[in-house]
């Protein structure tokens, strides 16, 4: 689904696209350094991987959505990647302090806005639109009524998830027994213009304490984008110009990744996460205010907001690395490879079969994917596609980001002995069959924990 803004109006509609577009990327002519070249290479390179390895569906309208960090159209391996980054940033906030509580609020409503909240958008079917347009011999008065019924019928969509947070701000009270600070965290849809899933922490503290929490939220979320980084310092952190504040916000900090499209132009394009001390909560929402022993109390608030897709993007962008190496041959060939954080991989393990009795062979792999997946290891079953050499996948798997691939053969039939190839060092090992979960089990806790 496409969503147009136009002015404060959005209007979607369903285009149908088909499945065999090609990736393709537009760019306006600049000059020819080597440094560019790259960049614009690097690029294409990542959009197309993205796109072979299940992480998008194709689609240059697609492709240009996700780049700007907008909604778009996963793939399965791109749907599992989102879902695990949504996933660790909820962690992040949640096990930080006891103190942060998440709420689900609507992403859109039919009533009216409440005095002081954001700007929101009108969301139409331009299917209606349409229709009223295309009514013959009507006066340009009445076209315009008709507009603004229809406005006020429709749906607005929220432009972040604060004034959900604001508006539970007094039923949560009595969850911390009416003392600061705490939290409120939620995911959900916004529309920013287009549509944008945001992760969110509103944390309410009291005045004096604002600017050091501003600080300590900083130095966390941006610790927290490193940590998963195969490249840490592609990430930093910048203040707000102060007249590119939001309203009622008194200071701002991003969290920034360097794309290689935003080097140049463009800088805000690789914000990914924006904190702001936005003051006295009765400037935003005047019903937002506590009464303790009859008198009124009124919390400052840090604003932390997270784009999910784009995100996934920096750390797609930041894990590509382009490898060179001679193959059996002494053939000079580049090796993609997608080194995912274990954490955030979609993919952990692929079953594959060597040589052997492939019928036997693959109810060893069956009995392994079972096994991984009662303890929620994702599974790539390779072994259904081939019988050939597993080396024939390995590429494959490198740009998938798979971490590890398990190659079955006649010797685990024998031995119960199998090999276990990196994705990050391409050193294959012999292990045994029973030790081969627990393995995969403790490499990806000791990530986490790192």
């Amino acid at each position: 689904m496409l969503t147009l803004c136009v002015r404060n109006v959005l209007f979607r509609s369903f285009p149908s696209q088909s499945s065999s577009d090609a990736v393709q990327l537009t760019v306006r002519p600049c000059s020819s350094s080597r440094a560019q070249e790259e960049d614009l290479h690097q690029t294409r390179t990542l959009l197309r991987l993205c796109v072979d390895r299940y992480f998008l569906s194709p689609g240059e309208a697609n492709m240009e959505l996700f780049r700007r960090g907008m909604s778009c159209r996963y793939g399965p391996l791109g749907t599992e990647l989102r879902r695990n980054l949504l996933e660790q940033w909820w962690h992040s906030v949640s096990r930080t302090t006891a103190q942060v509580f998440g709420i689900n609020t609507l992403s859109s409503s039919s009533g009216d806005t409440a005095t002081g909240a954001p700007r929101k958008l009108n969301i139409v079917e331009n299917e209606h639109i349409k229709q009223i347009l295309e009514e013959k011999e009507v006066s340009k008065d009445l076209l315009i009524q008709k507009i603004q019924v229809l406005l006020q019928r429709s749906p607005t969509g929220r432009t972040s998830c604060l004034q959900g947070a604001l508006e539970q701000f007094v039923p949560s009270l009595e969850l911390v027994n009416r003392k600061l600070p705490f939290g409120l965290a939620e995911t959900g849809l916004c529309f920013h213009p287009g549509e944008v899933t945001r992760a969110s922490l509103v944390w309410f503290c009291s005045a004096r304490a604002s600017s050091q929490w501003l600080d300590h939220w900083t130095r966390q979320r941006l610790k927290w984008w490193r940590k998963f980084a195969l490249s840490p310092s592609d990430f930093s952190s910048s203040d707000v110009p102060e007249e590119e504040l939001e309203k009622a916000a008194s200071r701002g900090v991003r969290i920034i990744y360097s794309f290689p499209w935003g080097r140049r132009r463009w800088r805000r394009c690789g914000t990914e996460e924006t904190l702001s001390c936005c003051g006295h909560t009765e400037e935003i929402a005047p019903s937002c205010r506590s009464c303790r022993d009859g008198r009124k109390s009124v919390p400052h608030v840090i604003s932390v907001t997270a784009n999910v897709d784009r995100g996934a993007l920096a750390f797609l962008s930041n894990s590509l690395q382009t490898l060179k190496k001679e193959d059996s041959r002494q053939r000079l060939q580049q090796r993609k490879v997608l080194k995912l954080h274990p954490v955030l991989a979609p993919v952990k393990v692929a079953l594959d079969i060597g040589r052997g009795a492939s019928v036997e062979l693959r109810q060893v792999c069956e009995g392994l994917l079972k096994e991984f997946m009662e303890a929620k290891i994702s599974t790539w079953p390779g072994y259904l596609e081939t019988s050939a050499e597993a080396d024939l996948f390995s590429p494959e798997y490198d740009e998938m980001g798979v971490l590890f691939t398990v190659v079955v053969n006649e010797n685990t039939l024998e031995s119960g002995l199998l090999q276990v190839r990196s994705r990050d060092t391409t050193v294959r090992e012999t292990m045994h069959i029973s030790e081969i979960k627990k393995f995969l089990s403790r490499y990806i806790t000791a990530a986490d924990n790192v």
